[in-house]
């Protein structure tokens, strides 16, 4: 990592990269994009389901694409490049069809590059396979992680090649993937292609040391403007300059990514390039996370058989060995164990809230303090906390459709999963105020709310919103009310997808 200093060691390129663009926009959709022809688009991304998840990023990159060719696929056809890690599974790597290989040079390197392909749900998946840079326990948490991403990057634009496609726009996730719009815009113009580039979380930006430039990226001299931002190379921040379009996973996190406390010292890089940078809301997997009929919780339920949910509570009850109590409430925390998720005011406000008659269950791993903390906890309150220090995807289904109550007081949310799939499972969120928190749920004490929300990020403010959530469950019949009206809710993918093929074909009018 490269030493950070309060100014910029290199001067900033004189305002965003401009792009020349003929739209015209009838009705709200954009017109002239050719019809009778497709708009090819190929997402390149570090993670995705079915193959590897590690978090949202990879439940977006499962569920956008097929959301998209659902209901579109006379208009896109919507692929995904992917790294070959060595976690994939041996079932899944005979399915999949050879295309060839090549070599990388990445600077003075040479790197070999194979290309595999294969189908899945319906959606055409390709691969990079180096064993060098992929054959790892796990995909991230390495130091190289510089060197592999760039050479992901480019071995992308390498391989089109060798596919049996050829994209229009280049759909680029999060900073792995963010050397793409560089490496379009200084070195492969050849290519033709449009490029989006999406901030899934702001808070990881690809930082690198300044040698990086010349030792492993090898663009030519006036990239390093691009590159170079407060002493050390940052991804991020390239592509937000080069991308032809920028967005973020909710619109509200768009807006907060124009003040410094959320954009990680990149705000002045939004703002310079704020009429690119767009936000569209993530969706969920509806018929994945589907109460009525998801395998893994213990009954089966809908929005007009809620009683049933009451079942699915006390089996939870007992499998983590808190009291059978039904009418008792029950708080859950299903989280990375980490300050950035807002544990540190879920700690200072803890030992209140069980002084009432309740009742909390937490899943989840991350800070040794944390970790800590919640078995210390489950032990002096024993009969009342279950502290279940691991992550199990099983586990944590069973947890959103046995809880009342789902905490999510983060201190910043680019968007967040949780919130929405609680909600389908009938557990009433209360969260932060904050990024996509703010754009799916609404306090219930204006309105048609569909949970309780809290304002200033402490302890009491979060512990406030508790106490006013527990007074609308005394009332068993208003409360039966908000469940229903919450799993109900469409958190579908389908409003987010028209909202990408809208900038699809936006992009496919730019002139090149």
């Amino acid at each position: 990592m490269g030493s950070h200093s309060s100014e910029e060691s290199a001067p900033p390129i004189e305002g965003p990269i401009l792009i020349k663009k003929e739209r015209v926009i009838i009705n709200d959709e954009v017109e002239g994009n050719g019809k009778g022809r497709k708009i090819n688009i190929l997402m390149a991304a570090s993670e995705g389901v079915p193959f590897f998840v590690t978090g949202g990023l990879g439940e977006v990159i499962g569920a956008l694409p097929k959301a998209i060719m659902k209901d579109n696929k006379d208009r896109f056809d919507v692929r995904v490049v992917l790294p070959l890690y060595d976690s994939i599974s041996p079932q899944e790597r005979n399915k999949m069809q050879f295309l060839g290989h090549f070599h990388v040079e990445l600077a003075w390197r040479k790197q070999y590059c194979g290309v595999f392909r294969t189908e899945k749900d319906g959606i055409t998946y390709y691969f990079i396979d180096n064993e060098f840079y992929f054959k790892r326990a796990i995909p991230y948490g390495y130091d190289d992680d510089g060197e592999r991403f760039a050479f992901f990057s480019k071995a992308v634009l390498e391989s089109i090649h060798v596919m049996d496609f050829e994209p229009n726009i280049i759909h680029c996730h999060d900073w792995q993937t963010a050397l793409i719009p560089v490496y379009l815009h200084f070195s492969y113009h050849h290519l033709h292609l449009k490029s989006l580039f999406t901030i899934h979380n702001i808070e990881y930006q690809g930082k690198n040391n300044l040698h990086m430039l010349e030792d492993i990226i090898g663009l030519p001299a006036e990239a390093r403007s691009v590159l170079e931002y407060n002493g050390c190379v940052n991804l991020m921040k390239a592509a937000i300059e080069c991308a032809y379009h920028v967005n973020t996973v909710s619109p509200n996190y768009a807006s907060e990514l124009k003040n410094d406390y959320f954009a990680k010292g990149l705000a002045r890089i939004i703002q310079r390039n704020g009429q690119k940078v767009k936000g569209i809301l993530n969706g969920i997997d509806m018929d994945l996370y589907n109460p009525e009929t998801d395998p893994a919780i213990f009954v089966n339920y809908n929005q007009q058989t809620i009683e049933k949910k009451k079942l699915n509570k006390t089996e939870l009850q007992r499998l983590v060995n808190l009291p059978v109590e039904e009418k008792v409430p029950l708080f859950a925390i299903v989280s990375r164990l980490v300050t950035h998720k807002g544990i540190d005011i879920v700690a200072a406000m803890m030992e209140k809230l069980l002084s009432e008659k309740v009742q909390v269950v937490i899943l989840g791993i991350g800070e040794r303090k944390f970790e800590d903390y919640f078995k210390w906890l489950q032990d002096q309150y024993q009969g009342k906390v279950a502290s279940l220090i691991t992550f199990n995807q099983d586990l944590a289904r069973k947890i959103y459709a046995g809880s009342d109550f789902f905490l999510m007081p983060s201190k910043s949310e680019p968007c967040g999963l949780a919130q929405m799939i609680a909600s389908r499972y009938g557990a009433v969120p209360i969260v932060h105020g904050v990024g996509g928190l703010r754009d799916t749920i609404q306090d219930c004490s204006k309105g048609e709310g569909n949970g309780f929300v809290f304002e200033q990020y402490n302890g009491n403010d979060l512990l406030h919103s508790i106490f006013r959530g527990l007074e609308t469950y005394k009332n068993e019949q208003d409360w039966n009310a908000l469940v229903e009206w919450i799993m109900g809710i469409d958190f579908s993918w389908g409003k987010s997808a028209r909202e990408y093929e809208r900038l699809y074909m936006e992009l496919d009018k730019v002139l090149i």
